[in-house]
């Protein structure tokens, strides 16, 4: 039977967690072990507390995160939180502490200048707060992450702006396990820091062998090169919506193949394009040619045996121009698209524009 996998919390979720649990020490000299908060769905969840400690005048709290089963580079890191009374203040002014990030660039949901808070993690923690300090929230709240600056190493985090840490995130509370709408989340606020900072011309790449292959021969900003992953056609769409004149896509053989039979995601699940359909495609495209595959086991070996054919590059540009023209058509007519084919040596062995 297939493990059903376990979603998590986001880092938003365990920062409101910590804000509550810090107010609860601060306003009723409570020490909860765990605490309940809501969440925009509804739903009322308990997230245990670490820890809970005074520090002059600021009362901190920190909650570990639990990503579930999502391979999420935040879990397990402590989220900390730091609430000061502000006496002649009203509201709350969000800080960013230790191994937080501070937004630098346009095109985020916050403004430069800001802590990397996004709104939902905001509201999450407003509403937290607001059931123990009821109308009375007049707090300075500090986020911290230890290591939350070397953990945004591994994030997207200096690409699209962020400096000096992780950011707090979360629109629903909750890390759903290798969630699509994560993925998505991100490639559309990549393409709006490079729409924000006026870039007209953007690469969707599937991984970093693509991008690096490309970066050789474009000379382009590093927030122009965005990582699509499979999500083909919902990066294509996302590019469609946004004021690019030109998009480049670049991928290896394998997911060029998919492209250009049709495939809008390119992830094993969602179909497989192993030397038998590579064959079928050459076959519909190039009827005249005798071209088998009896030997391959996967779709890089039919790469190689053509690579080796005195007609490859014939081969590989038809197959360019049957994935380019379909993905054309998820773009605005004006836009340009740009298909770079990648060699598993990353080299860019053929380019063609539609």
């Amino acid at each position: 039977m297939k493990k059903r996998l376990r979603s998590g919390y986001t880092t938003g979720a365990c920062a409101a967690a910590a804000a509550k649990a810090a107010a609860l020490y601060l306003l009723r000299r409570e020490y909860p072990r765990e605490v309940e908060i809501p969440f925009p769905d509804g739903i009322r969840r308990r997230l245990p507390v670490n820890r809970i400690w005074q520090e002059g005048e600021t009362t901190w709290a920190g909650v570990i995160k639990d990503a579930g089963d999502d391979p999420d580079v935040t879990n397990g890191a402590e989220i900390l939180v730091g609430l000061k009374p502000l006496p002649n203040g009203k509201g709350i002014d969000f800080q960013a502490g230790e191994g937080v990030g501070t937004v630098t660039k346009p095109g985020l949901p916050i403004p430069p200048g800001e802590p990397a808070i996004n709104p939902g993690p905001r509201k999450m923690i407003q509403e937290a707060l607001s059931e123990v300090a009821e109308n009375n929230l007049a707090f300075k709240v500090i986020i911290s992450v230890p290591k939350g600056r070397e953990l945004a190493r591994y994030t997207l985090n200096a690409r699209l702006g962020i400096v000096g840490g992780i950011s707090i995130l979360g629109t629903t509370g909750i890390v759903k396990p290798v969630s699509a709408e994560a993925w998505c989340a991100t490639i559309a606020t990549a393409m709006n820091v490079a729409q924000a900072l006026g870039i007209r011309e953007i690469v969707l790449a599937t991984g970093r062998t693509s991008e690096n292959a490309v970066g050789k021969i474009l000379q382009l900003p590093e927030e122009a090169f965005i990582h699509m992953g499979d999500y083909l056609a919902f990066s294509l769409k996302e590019a469609g919506r946004r004021r690019f004149n030109t998009i480049h896509l670049t991928t290896q053989w394998a997911k060029l193949v998919k492209a250009a039979l049709g495939f809008d995601q390119t992830h094993v699940r969602h179909g497989i394009a192993g030397p038998k359909e590579v064959e079928r495609l050459l076959k519909e495209l190039l009827p005249h040619k005798k071209i088998s595959f009896p030997e391959a086991n996967t779709a890089r070996e039919t790469f190689e045996i053509i690579c080796q054919r005195e007609d490859a590059q014939e081969i590989f540009k038809v197959v360019v121009e049957q994935a380019g023209w379909r993905l054309k058509t998820l773009l605005r007519r004006e836009q340009r698209l740009c298909y770079h084919l990648i060699s598993y040596a990353q080299e860019v062995i053929l380019s063609r524009c539609f």
